[in-house]
């Protein structure tokens, strides 16, 4: 996956109760969801390249 640097972000919403408990739910929430997507990936990669250097390694007694 490509790297992403974000230099300005700017969130704007109306919530009744606590603004900051509600950002953090929510952030924390999506951050969980893409952080298992790049795991997922990171690991579909890997796998992929042990299938692919299948046979090409030397196994040693």
């Amino acid at each position: 996956m490509a790297s992403v640097t974000i230099h300005n972000l700017e969130v704007r919403f109306t919530v009744e109760g606590d603004d900051n408990a509600v950002f953090t739910r929510l952030f924390e929430r999506h951050m969980r969801a893409w952080d298992r997507a790049y795991q997922q990936e990171c690991a579909r990669r890997e796998r992929g390249a042990a299938d692919r250097s299948f046979g090409d390694r030397r196994v040693t007694p």
